[in-house]
């Protein structure tokens, strides 16, 4: 956000777009399985508009169970989504903006997310005392065509949208 300072006003009405989008982004593509968008928004948004992309993702998970009811799926959100923005925010505030390097930290933050809610579903359901790595290695490989997808989703558009994206909300905040 560049030392200019916003309103309080202003920063919660962002919030609530942000999240509003977020939600209508998932929703939109609910029918297809494992192709999203939120990974590619999160990250803008914690790049661009730094705590207050955080902050959204909070709210967005907050958002999340009201609609799909409450599961182990809900502490993997809590821990994930507010985490990638928070990631993005300080690759924001380090100036990094190789597509590449980008690219490459959400594809690894999105295998991340496979591995967090195979490691919290595993542990939740079924406890994790008794053989909990071989059932984990056989529910994560259950999954893998899914995560695949998600990999590959975040593979090809985050290069391609990224860098546009976020350069037009810098200068919606500019404004």
């Amino acid at each position: 956000m560049d030392n200019k300072k916003m309103s309080i006003a202003r920063s919660v009405a962002l919030v609530g777009i942000m999240a509003a989008t977020l939600e209508c982004a998932k929703l939109v593509l609910a029918a297809v399985p494992n192709v999203e968008v939120i990974t590619l928004l999160l990250a803008l948004y914690g790049y661009t508009f730094g705590w207050l992309g955080v902050i959204s993702a909070v709210v967005f998970v907050s958002i999340e169970p009201l609609i799909w009811g409450f599961n182990t799926w809900v502490v993997s959100y809590y821990l994930y989504w507010p985490f990638l923005a928070l990631v993005f925010m300080l690759l924001g505030k380090r100036k990094i903006k190789n597509r590449f390097i980008l690219t490459g930290i959400a594809v690894l933050m999105t295998v991340w997310f496979g591995v967090l809610t195979s490691l919290i579903d595993v542990g939740l359901l079924t406890g994790y005392f008794d053989n909990f790595f071989y059932r984990f290695g056989i529910y994560y490989a259950r999954g893998f065509a899914f995560y695949a997808i998600q990999i590959a989703c975040n593979a090809i558009i985050f290069p391609l949208l990224f860098p546009y994206l976020s350069s037009k909300l810098k200068r919606l905040m500019l404004k």
